[in-house]
Parts: structure tokens; C-alpha cells; sequence
């Protein structure tokens, strides 16, 4: 049996191709028909389509138990820790107040369990009620040297309480943990062998997941490296955190007034301070699930929401960057930050095209009826269009809109960046703004939004979402690796649908986005000198992309500036004749051999989440 024919088998055991598991495989079976040029080894195919614990509920649970296990009976923590070079002392600093005793006892005992043993625990209790609570910390405090207590005569909430703890604190780390979450056994250990790789780290943040009263974990978070514009919309970071505590006594600590967002405007302020900010990409912080925790549902502490918005408005005003927060419709813990253009510079709209004077039409028309944004000019680059009805439209638009509209001759065979290249010399703006000939406008504010955040000083590539005219979803970021090279995530999704962790609806640096719809300052694409003309067809705009990340830029995906894409009208689909399947091998090996290291590592995605599907589903053979 082949295994397109055993992968609709599995299809109509799952359900229908309604059912959305059915369309994620049925999806995977169509990308890889019409991309034949991907890598995909066929057993990791096979297994990925047949194995039907990618769907089932019990699969995160077995799958992280089995690495847990593993590093356990492996014993690789026993010997490793004394063999580090660096044996720093962590404070592990734990708030208060009426927990749930026995929860406040499993993360006592995590604590004791660790396998690296320099620690000292902080306990500060903020008056409990509960006078058992109290007598559990004394009984503690007397077993091992290394617990120390502050019991509060009155309540302050959560920052007095954690600064309270703080004050206990003498090692060189602080380690931030709740007092009814877990430490894996592993998770001082983890850190330990990081700070020894990398000293110069300020902060240090790890992937956690969600256990609940039957030790059943759920709930992955598996976090990207340091990316700034994914905490200006939520904190990403969460649990664990370790910083140096040099750095936490800068900061001042937690500032009250700021309950139940404490820890986000903390790490707001801290990252303020350093750009040493590592992550380790494993599991180690379980996330207590219960009644009255905020992992159970959003809605248990809403005052903690008004507070980070608080945080993060103070936060565009240290940094000098005009702007207001506002929440996420029916996305509690998201926002999205409104930036006010400081300088409304010029904005040059590249757009090359062959012919498709219709679609173009379509195209130019939003930009110039709907854009409130004035300050631009439209270069058309015209590559070898033969109709006549092309030649009209120019003439029309050079009529009655000469005073923005300029078309160029590009008559040498496709070549995209190097269309690009011509685009920017001709161009008078200060932003350049890469544009599909069949990209429409759908609202006035796009181009205001783009320039918004590309006039930052750290921002490299502004990208939008693009939708199809079914309102799914074209592009909403770029991971590398997907399909051997990269590929557009969450595609065909609905627009409406939230994505992983609520990715297809906030702000998220990804190592790339889609050259269809791009804005760059212009002397950050003279930087990095422009558009590799080797790549003539594919890879381009990712190159491009990754020059910039390679400098030290961010690339940010805005989802409130949304387009429509009618893709590819221009230009056809790919590997439809051998030509066309030669190029694509040759931009295949000239972006591999150039970007290697972050394929096979994309700094902005995970190891622990698979490159054979776009979702953010586990990848089952990562190794920890």
C-alpha cells in the first residue's frame, strides 16, 4: 500500500476533511505533492502522518515523561554538576500567601530534589491566614539550612511579598518560582551548565508546561530565543526565570502597584538593562493547575491584566516610544502595541510585475483609495510585459497619478532580487516597501502601522498578514527549516483562529517574513547591501531577511496589518518544467549552503517543535 493511500486511510479514521486533524494531515499530503523539492527523509513522512498519537491527548504527557525519565535513570545530572567549572549559588525566591498546603509542600520538596545542590530557598510568607501554612515553612527552615523564611505580620500582596523574599537572598542568581509550581529535578542543573557556556547572560529563561492533580502534564510552551516584540505582547518568557542578581538589585525589584503583572514589568525593566538574554529550550517549570491558579483559565485574576498594560505603557514611555496598549479582543494577557509615527518619512512601494493589468489595477487602485498614509511613491518595474492592455494601465496611472506613479523598464529575464535592487535605486524614499502586483489593500491604516515600527532603531523587516480571498491565511511569519528550507506558518488557517499560544494574533519577531508585503528602512537595505541577485526566483526575501537578523535586527510580524494576497497570478506556480525545477535546485543549495546553522536552528522557532508540519506541532525526535 502506498502511503498516499494508507495517509487517506488514517484521513477517514480521524474523521472527515472537515475535521481540522484531517485538514492539518490532508494539508501536510497537498504541500508535499506540489513542493517536490523538499528534503523530507520518508520515514520521518511516514511516521509523521501514520502516528496517531500526534493526536491524541495523552501525547505531550508520555512524550515529556519519557525525557524526564530518561535524564533521570541516565543519572547525567549526578555526575555533571561536579564537573562544572562555575558552581554559582541560586537564590530561589518564593512569594506566599494561603496556598493549597500540599502544593506548597510538592514545591518545597521539588526545590530539595534538585540535582545541583548549590541553592538557597527565599520564602516569604505574606501572612497567611492559614496558620498551617507557617508552621510548614518553620518545619522546613529546620530540616535544611539552605531554606530560609520571612514571615510578614501584614499582608502587602505579591511584590511587597517577593521583595520580602529578596531580601533573603545572597547568591549570584535569583531564580523566580510560585509557591505552588515545580521544578524538574534537572532545572538548576540546566542553568548551572548554561551560565558556564555563556557567563555574560543577565537572564536566563526556560519552556515550561501545565500539571495537574494527577500529574498529568499539558500545555507546552515552547518559546523562541530573545524576542523583544513577543514581550511587548505578552511576557512569553513566564517560568522559570533566572537572572543575575546584580541585576535584579538595578532594577529596584518589584514595583508595587503592578500585582498580578509583577513579574512582567519586572522583565520588562530588566531587559532594558542587558542584551545577554539566553533560553534553554527544555522543559523545567511545571505550572501548577488549579482552581484558583492563573494557569486554570484567564479570567482568575483580571486585575493582572490592567497591571501589565500599566507595565507596558510605562515601558514605551522609558523608551522614548510614543504609543498606547491596548488589549486583544476576546485574547485576555495579549496586547497590541499602537506606536505614533515620530517621522513620517517617505515610503517607496516597489511592486514588479509581468502583464496582469487586471489584477494590478485592482492592486494599485487600494493602495491609492484607501491608503491614509500620503507620503509615497509607487515604482512599477515593468519585466518583460508583452500585453496591451498593460501598457494602457501604465499610461493612465502616469495621466492621473503622475505625481506618486513612475514605471521603469526591467527587461531582463526574472530575477527577483535583482528587480528589487533596480526598485531601490530608483526609489526617493526613506522606507522601501517590497509589494506583490496582486496584493490588495483591505484598510487605510496599513501603510501608518508598517512605518510605525519600522522607523524603530532595533526593527530590520516589517511584515503583515496575508490572507487569501477566503479570509485564511497566506503568511504569518516565516520559520527556517519548514520543508528542508522554510516555509509560511499556520497556513490556511482562519484568520480569526488564535494559533499556538496565540501567535497568528500578536506581535512576534520570526527570523523571516514573506517578501510579498515588506517594509525596511532604506539604509538598513543599503546596509546589508540589498538582494542577493544569485537567488534569482527563491529564498530571496529570507536571505534578505537573515542579513539583517545576522546584524543584529529584529524582524516583526504586525497581525493588525492585514492584505489580501491573490497569489501568485503573476508568475504561475513553481516546478511546473525542468527550467523551472533547475532553478529551484540551484536557489535550494545557494540558500542552504549560506544558512545552515539556521535551518537547523531557527532562533525564533524551537527544537521541540517539529519542521514536517506548520502548527507548532511537538517534534517527536527532539533529543534533550
Amino acid at each position: 500500500m502506498g502511503l498516499i493511500t494508507r495517509t487517506v486511510k488514517f484521513i477517514n479514521k480521524i474523521g472527515s476533511p472537515e475535521n481540522t486533524k484531517a485538514q492539518n494531515i490532508f494539508g501536510f499530503i497537498k504541500f508535499l505533492v506540489t513542493k517536490p523539492g523538499l528534503r523530507l527523509a520518508k520515514d520521518k513522512i511516514k511516521r509523521l502522518l501514520l502516528n496517531q498519537d500526534q493526536y491524541n491527548l495523552n501525547f505531550y504527557n508520555t512524550w515529556v515523561t519519557d525525557r524526564l525519565n530518561k535524564d533521570l535513570l541516565e543519572g547525567q545530572y549526578n555526575i555533571g554538576s561536579k564537573t562544572l567549572k562555575t558552581r554559582p549559588v541560586f537564590s530561589i525566591v518564593v512569594p506566599v500567601y494561603n496556598p493549597p498546603v500540599k502544593y506548597l509542600k510538592l514545591a518545597i520538596d521539588s526545590v530539595l530534589e534538585q540535582f545541583y545542590p548549590n541553592w538557597e530557598l527565599c520564602l516569604a510568607d505574606d501572612n497567611s491566614p492559614n496558620p498551617e501554612v507557617k508552621k510548614m515553612l518553620q518545619a522546613y527552615a529546620e530540616k535544611d539550612a539552605r531554606i530560609k523564611i520571612n514571615l510578614r505580620t501584614t499582608n502587602g500582596h505579591i511584590s511587597a511579598c517577593s521583595n520580602s523574599a529578596l531580601e533573603l537572598a545572597t547568591g549570584e542568581y535569583i531564580v523566580f518560582m510560585d509557591h505552588d509550581d515545580l521544578l524538574t529535578p534537572n532545572c538548576l542543573f540546566e542553568f548551572a551548565k548554561h551560565i558556564n557556556k555563556k557567563p555574560e547572560d543577565d537572564i536566563i529563561y526556560s519552556d515550561e508546561d501545565k500539571i495537574d492533580d494527577k500529574n498529568f502534564f499539558s500545555s507546552p510552551h515552547f518559546k523562541p530565543d530573545w524576542a523583544p516584540d513577543n514581550l511587548l505582547s505578552r511576557n512569553y518568557m513566564g517560568h522559570v526565570i533566572v537572572m543575575k542578581k546584580a541585576l535584579v538589585d538595578k532594577t529596584g525589584g518589584f514595583r508595587l502597584g503592578y500585582e498580578g503583572s509583577q513579574d512582567h514589568d519586572l522583565l520588562l525593566r530588566a531587559t532594558e538593562l542587558t542584551k545577554h538574554i539566553g533560553h534553554i529550550a527544555k522543559i523545567l517549570y511545571h505550572w501548577r493547575i488549579h482552581d484558583m491558579s492563573v494557569a486554570q483559565g484567564t479570567e482568575v485574576k483580571p486585575y493582572a491584566y490592567t497591571a501589565a498594560e500599566r507595565a507596558l505603557n510605562d515601558a514605551l514611555e522609558r523608551r522614548g516610544t510614543p504609543g498606547t496598549v491596548e488589549h486583544v479582543p476576546d485574547t485576555l494577557g495579549a496586547y497590541r502595541i499602537k506606536y505614533q509615527v515620530i517621522q513620517p518619512g517617505k515610503v517607496s512601494i516597489i511592486i514588479p510585475t509581468k502583464n496582469q493589468a487586471l489584477i494590478l489595477d485592482k492592486a494599485l487602485q487600494s493602495i491609492i483609495t484607501l491608503t491614509t498614509y500620503k507620503n509615497y511613491e509607487i515604482i512599477l518595474l515593468n519585466n518583460n510585459s508583452d500585453s496591451p492592455d498593460f501598457s494602457q494601465l501604465v499610461d493612465r496611472y502616469k495621466k492621473d497619478h503622475g505625481d506618486v506613479f513612475s514605471c521603469y523598464e526591467a527587461a531582463f529575464e526574472f530575477n527577483y532580487s535583482k528587480l528589487m535592487n533596480l526598485g531601490e535605486s530608483k526609489a526617493t524614499g526613506d522606507y522601501i516597501l517590497m509589494l506583490n502586483n496582486d496584493i490588495e489593500v483591505i484598510h487605510g491604516d496599513w501603510m501608518t502601522e508598517m512605518v510605525s515600527f519600522a522607523e524603530r532603531e532595533h526593527t530590520g523587516v516589517v511584515g503583515a498578514k496575508l490572507l487569501f480571498p477566503d479570509s485564511t491565511i497566506q503568511h504569518a511569519g516565516v520559520v527556517l527549516g519548514l520543508g528542508g528550507a522554510a516555509g509560511h506558518v499556520f497556513a490556511k488557517k482562519h484568520k480569526a483562529e488564535r494559533g499556538y499560544f496565540n501567535y497568528i494574533r500578536m506581535l512576534n519577531n520570526y527570523s523571516s517574513l514573506t517578501g510579498a508585503c515588506i517594509m525596511v528602512r532604506r539604509k538598513l537595505f543599503k546596509e546589508v547591501g540589498g538582494f542577493d541577485e544569485a537567488l534569482r526566483v527563491e529564498y530571496n526575501d529570507i536571505d534578505f531577511c537573515l542579513k539583517l537578523v545576522q546584524k543584529g535586527y529584529y524582524n516583526v510580524y504586525v497581525p493588525d496589518v492585514e492584505l489580501l494576497h491573490h497569489e501568485s497570478v503573476s508568475r504561475g506556480q513553481p516546478y511546473l518544467n525542468k527550467e523551472n525545477w533547475a532553478q529551484h535546485e540551484k536557489d535550494f543549495a545557494i540558500f542552504r549552503g549560506k544558512w545552515l546553522p539556521y535551518i537547523e536552528n531557527d532562533p525564533f522557532y524551537n527544537p521541540n517543535l517539529s519542521v514536517f508540519t506548520d502548527d507548532f506541532q511537538i517534534n517527536p525526535d527532539a533529543v534533550w
